[in-house]
């Protein structure tokens, strides 16, 4: 009899304790999805007024006062030259109109040549990128990047391509302390980003990779051989521009 009570007593503790992490992962996810979706929802229609890269710039910068912590010159897609749309999509992410935040194809073929050289190959879209910038933080790590295919899928079924695009446009690195189309329009070509000719765009285009290093005003000549390359594309091809 005491062993049958003692069996019991410890299915008893083993069902609580079991009852007890089913509650904790549930509480978890449910945090999860409230601190992840919400700000996602609320950015679907209210524009982001910073970003965790503005902050981390600055505080590499030593808390310099002229690097910015707040997007201070925000500007709808339909006030943005078509030019530089169609330039980054090409420069970018040429299938962003037809996949659902991951381009399958760039992310095997990245992994392939990863693993036979010594070079390293991203596959992030458009979408990647904007989840990103706009929620995370740019260290290559895998929590990151779990994080950001949440993220990507969040905003790929809670925001419209037109949301994902001006979003994009307004919140990426352009040059050092430089955040946004048009700021970086203004600064590098002294007038608003609604009036960027295709040469201006190809060539603001082609230092996304690396903005902070690769020059829009002293462009070195792979960036000039990739402006010419994205120029010659966005030619010979129709890209479409969705308002």
């Amino acid at each position: 009899m005491p062993r049958v009570k003692k069996k019991i007593r410890k299915k008893i503790i083993q069902t609580s304790i079991k009852i007890y992490f089913i509650k904790r992962l549930f509480d978890f996810l449910i945090f999860f999805l409230i601190f992840t979706v919400i700000p996602v929802l609320v950015y679907r229609l209210v524009d982001p007024p910073t970003t965790p890269l503005l902050w981390i710039r600055w505080v590499e910068s030593g808390y310099d006062k002229s690097h910015p912590t707040f997007l201070k010159h925000w500007v709808p897609l339909n006030q943005i030259s078509p030019n530089l749309v169609r330039a980054v999509i090409v420069a970018e992410d040429q299938k962003f109109y037809n996949h659902s935040g991951f381009d399958w194809q760039a992310v095997e073929a990245a992994i392939k040549i990863n693993l036979a050289t010594d070079k390293t190959v991203g596959a992030s879209t458009i979408s990647m990128q904007t989840a990103r910038n706009v929620f995370l933080w740019q260290d290559r790590n895998w929590l990151r990047k779990s994080l950001e295919v949440w993220f990507t899928f969040l905003i790929e079924n809670l925001w419209t391509k037109k949301r994902i695009l001006e979003v994009y446009l307004n919140v990426i690195e352009w040059g050092n302390g430089m955040f946004g189309c048009e700021h970086a329009s203004l600064k590098y070509y002294k007038h608003s980003s609604a009036t960027l000719s295709p040469v201006e765009s190809a060539l603001m285009a082609s230092v996304l990779p690396s903005p902070r290093i690769w020059s829009v005003l002293n462009p070195q000549p792979h960036v000039s051989d990739r402006q010419s390359k994205i120029l010659s594309v966005m030619s010979q091809s129709h890209i479409p521009i969705q308002y």
